[in-house]
């Protein structure tokens, strides 16, 4: 696949002024803006296949061997699978808007409920989301490196880190190739050794379907069933990652419908059905290597899982353990720059919006890794369980807000604008709409996580998140009349006659979705730009009000 030819833009000279990093949109990947056309170069076949590639990770499998190990087969099984429906259902709404919009998940964020800086809390949970994966994957790593090459974890745990940057510098541009290039070496390996087990003994499944772990039995318990979906659960931000790729989408004809939905359907919610195969696959991995004299406290370990499983195809213990830790090697490089680049993006949200600054998403993937490594070595995979049964309901309660405000608030309420508005000269600060849903539901969540409601309550405190998150966006949109949605008039924005204008900010061009009008500058100003402004003092949003809505009188160079 080609990279697509986008040059700078050139402009008049403007008042701000970008580093090399920041103005090189092959490194900078449209990080904090709308992905406008003349990027979105890729097929849609290219697309998805970026964003199913980067969900190779082997944390699936880690979460799954844990879940069979601390609460059986039967409670791990059902967890995954009520995990699994709960996430494709909300992953249907967040990947069309996304695809359709050419967004990130954290402007489609602002857009849903949560307004401006409201969304500055959900980077933060979804940077969180980047960096505790990417710690797990790098253990994983670091776990194969010291079983084939005798590297202490401390090592491996850098080395892990390290040499995804060079990877993920050049974002989707290098990202697209990767995953391309890799996709059917790695989905051989994945499926090899599950076939060659289920073929060669036959014993197996009925060892996992039997599997207790430390549980006191492998049967159904209500309690064991919640606290094991909980943990599943906190996959549930994926999403955001399959977004990032997603805002790539060609926008849809008629001619590609069918081709643009099916990618849609398979790169957003479709890749929870690979995603939740692959927990079942360590479950039932994590079973096989017990019963090869595995320690359970080991049997969660990828590496561990696939030694065992290529056993079954290579006789040789050195070949089995060399064909396994080149696989963990590969998997956890696909998936951990989809976690750095991801992180990155993020990062630059938040930190662009609350201190007015941005050196560039590449910094960002150092701050990223760095926070990464530090959980590394404090050895987060041997409290995995806590780490993700905890962060699940804060992350199960904004995605719970943004869906609520995508299928009830804006198509049936007609409460919430029906397209995607990301733009700060638009949008007011804080929406209480789904930044106060989210809220509500995160508190009584972690107080229901934290035992202070009961054993039942504890153990389904990610179900009370979506619950309550859910319910609460609609009541607080009709309480408030939609009316922290748009703070002025976006029909009185550039671009209304032109498709493409320079920023009055930074002189650069850009499409007219990218743009606002802006008084302080007295000419279109571009996202950026408008994000990094500390001068202006919102002036734009403090006009007259017409028909409840505020609006200023714009300067007739804005278009």
């Amino acid at each position: 696949m080609s990279t697509p030819s986008t040059a700078i833009p050139k402009g008049r000279a403007g008042g701000r002024s970008f580093n090399k990093l920041v103005s090189n949109p092959v490194l900078e990947d449209y990080s904090l803006r709308y992905a406008p056309s003349s990027f979105r170069k890729w097929s849609e076949f290219a697309v998805a296949s970026t964003a199913l590639g980067g969900i190779a990770y082997l944390a699936d499998q880690a979460i799954g061997g844990s879940l069979a190990i601390e609460f059986g087969f039967a409670n791990a099984l059902w967890g995954i699978l009520a995990a699994a429906l709960i996430i494709f259902l909300t992953g249907i709404p967040i990947a069309y808007y996304s695809a359709k919009y050419n967004v990130d998940v954290d402007l489609l964020t602002r857009g849903a409920g949560f307004g401006y800086l409201g969304s500055t809390i959900t980077s933060i949970i979804y940077a969180s989301f980047t960096f505790i994966f990417f710690a797990l994957e790098g253990s994983i790593m670091a776990q194969a490196f010291e079983l084939y090459f005798h590297i202490p974890l401390w090592i491996g745990y850098a080395l892990a880190s390290l040499i995804i940057i060079p990877l993920v510098v050049f974002g989707m541009t290098l990202l697209s190739k990767l995953q391309v290039w890799t996709q059917p070496i790695w989905l051989t390996l994945l499926f090899a050794p599950l076939i060659a087990v289920l073929i060669g003994d036959h014993q197996a499944l009925s060892d996992w379907t039997s599997f207790a772990g430390k549980s006191p039995s492998a049967g159904f318990n209500p309690l064991l069933f919640g606290g094991a979906a909980g943990i599943a659960l906190s996959l549930i931000a994926q999403i955001g990652e399959q977004a990032d790729y997603l805002r790539f989408m060609p926008a849809k004809t008629k001619s590609n419908a069918w081709k643009w939905w099916l990618a849609v359907m398979l790169a957003g919610p479709g890749w929870v059905i690979l995603g939740a195969s692959k927990q079942l696959m360590g479950s039932l991995f994590a079973s096989v290597a017990a019963s090869h004299g595995t320690p359970l406290d080991q049997a969660n370990e990828p590496i561990q899982m696939y030694v065992s499983g290529f056993h079954y195809i290579f006789p040789s213990a050195f070949v089995a353990l060399t064909i396994a830790t080149f696989f963990v090697i590969l998997s956890q490089i696909k998936i951990n720059v989809t976690n750095a680049y991801s992180g990155s993006l993020s990062w630059s949200n938040f930190f662009s919006r609350t201190l007015h600054t941005h050196p560039g998403r590449v910094v960002w993937i150092f701050f990223n890794v760095g926070i990464s490594l530090t959980l590394m070595e404090a050895n987060m995979f041997h409290v995995l369980g806590q780490i993700l049964g905890f962060y699940s309901n804060v992350a199960v309660a904004w995605i719970g807000a943004v869906v609520a405000d995508l299928v009830i608030n804006k198509p049936l309420l007609k409460l919430s604008p029906s397209y995607l508005e990301f733009k700060r000269a638009h949008l007011y600060n804080f929406n209480p709409v789904g930044f106060g849903a989210m809220v509500i539901a995160s508190i009584i969540s972690i107080l229901a996580f934290f035992n202070f409601f009961g054993p039942y309550a504890h153990a389904f405190s990610t179900f009370i998140a979506l619950g309550v998150a859910f319910v609460l966006s609609p009541i607080i949109a009709i309480i408030t009349k939609g009316k922290y949605y748009i703070a002025r008039d976006p029909h009185y924005h550039a671009g209304t006659h032109h498709d493409v204008l320079n920023c009055s900010s930074c002189g650069f061009e850009y499409e007219k979705d990218d743009m606002a009008c802006c008084p302080h500058h007295e000419g279109p100003i571009c996202s950026l730009c408008c994000s990094l402004e500390s001068s202006c003092h919102d002036m734009c949003k403090t006009g007259t009000s017409i028909n409840g809505v505020k609006v200023v009188t714009m300067p007739e160079r804005c278009g």
